[in-house]
């Protein structure tokens, strides 16, 4: 989880809010302090012991944990509602392998949730917390997405300058495509690109990657998303051009090779990766 941490106030309380794996965990220790801030911890263990939170976090890790131990899941969901059962958020982790909900020590300790269970269990502290939360979550967002937009603004504006002005320096670039590969006839412009950068086609990807989710984008590093902007703007001048897709293709392919040399070649696009931003995780 990132020690980056951002803060929003609802009715007087603060409400940590970190990253972790690229999702949002927003801390019920602090919305906890709305109940009852001397006891936080005996507030999220009611909420977590009841049958309704078990049944909704169960839900929840079956939808986005593959490596969530049902058999435990069922267990304590029957032991629920039985005299004297409580359940603490170490419990509930440590039995099922649960990865909506963190128990966090140290400097920045407190238990979080999943966005997702966090507003469930501000609905039962209160519907209207649950509502001021979402808003000043959301505005957050918002406000997160105009400085993300910006930054991308000027750092590309930044590489693509790279690109058309600095000497060509060798590195890991894409590989020349063949003949029988420019002369296919591809079924979309995705695939034209995807061949011209990766080499290969969507399915030709998932073939050989069947244990990953999404695309071969998603699994893309920065300086590939940036070349594939880039080639996308090109193609559709090229395809305004009247040229074939084999003759695109070709031109694209060239063009790849030489804009991944320059790309790859800038240290300073490596700010730009998600990943350093979790550098401190």
């Amino acid at each position: 989880m990132s020690k980056k941490k951002q803060k929003i106030e609802i009715k007087g309380n603060e409400i940590t809010v970190v990253k972790s794996d690229n999702e949002d965990y927003i801390s019920i220790t602090d919305i906890a302090k709305h109940k009852n801030a001397e006891a936080t911890g005996l507030v999220i263990s009611h909420w977590m012991s009841t049958r309704y939170t078990i049944e909704f976090m169960g839900l929840w890790e079956k939808m986005h944990n593959p490596d969530f131990n049902v058999t435990e899941f069922r267990n304590i969901k029957n032991e629920s509602g039985s005299n004297g059962f409580i359940l603490s958020s170490k419990n509930w982790i440590n039995s099922t392998n649960a990865i909506g909900i963190v128990a966090k020590a140290g400097r920045y300790g407190g238990t979080y949730a999943h966005k997702d269970i966090a507003f469930e269990f501000a609905s039962w502290i209160s519907a209207e917390f649950k509502l001021f939360l979402i808003k000043e979550f959301q505005r957050l967002k918002d406000e997160e997405l105009k400085q993300l937009g910006w930054d991308i603004r000027r750092n590309l504006t930044k590489i693509n300058y790279r690109i058309h002005t600095d000497a060509i320096k060798e590195n890991l670039i894409p590989q020349n495509l063949n003949k029988q590969q420019v002369s296919f006839a591809y079924a979309s412009e995705a695939d034209v690109l995807n061949m011209a950068l990766f080499g290969k086609t969507a399915k030709q990807w998932r073939d050989a990657n069947p244990d990953k989710k999404g695309n071969i984008r998603d699994y893309s590093n920065v300086t590939q998303l940036v070349c594939l902007a880039n080639l996308e703007n090109l193609n559709a001048v090229f395809i305004n051009d009247g040229l074939p897709q084999s003759e695109r293709l070709l031109k694209l392919n060239q063009i790849a090779i030489s804009q991944m040399k320059i790309l790859l070649a800038d240290k300073s696009i490596e700010m730009l990766n998600p990943k350093n931003e979790n550098a401190d995780e």
